[in-house]
């Protein structure tokens, strides 16, 4: 059993997928920061100077009475918030990275195309067929 787990852990295919998961995670920290940290600063700017992570609904009060200034007050207050801010965060995320792998699966099926569209040569008859051929040019010429 050890023996076919090593064979399976082994393959090409698994270490290509542990490879994947791990330039993916790396991505998806990259594009966290870039919406957080690049993209919703600006955006909140233009809303009025808004932290967009910042924009949550109370449905509930904590300990501590309302209004709550910051997402982080009401957690702490024990709130419970409907976190809409986050959650067009999370959006913005999944819709960078989907376009991303978009553009990777497109540029990797333009190369799978361009290969199946290369004029590929015939492979050379067997033995056995070009002597079949000269019996039956034989055959035909009597």
């Amino acid at each position: 059993m050890l023996k076919e787990f090593k064979e399976f852990a082994l393959k090409g295919n698994v270490m290509d997928m542990a490879v994947g998961i791990i330039i993916g995670a790396a991505f998806g920290t990259i594009v966290s920061s870039l919406v957080d940290d690049v993209m919703m600063p600006p955006i909140g700017l233009v809303l009025g100077g808004v932290d967009f992570s910042d924009i949550f609904v109370t449905m509930r009060e904590g300990t501590t009475p309302g209004p709550y200034l910051t997402l982080a007050a009401a957690k702490a207050a024990g709130a419970a918030t409907w976190n809409i801010g986050q959650f067009v965060n999370a959006v913005i995320k999944f819709t960078i990275v989907a376009f991303a792998l978009f553009m990777v699966v497109k540029a990797m099926n333009r190369l799978r195309r361009a290969e199946a569209a290369a004029p590929t040569v015939p492979p050379a008859p067997s033995q056995e067929q070009v002597l079949l051929t000269e019996i039956r040019d034989l055959l035909a010429r009597k």
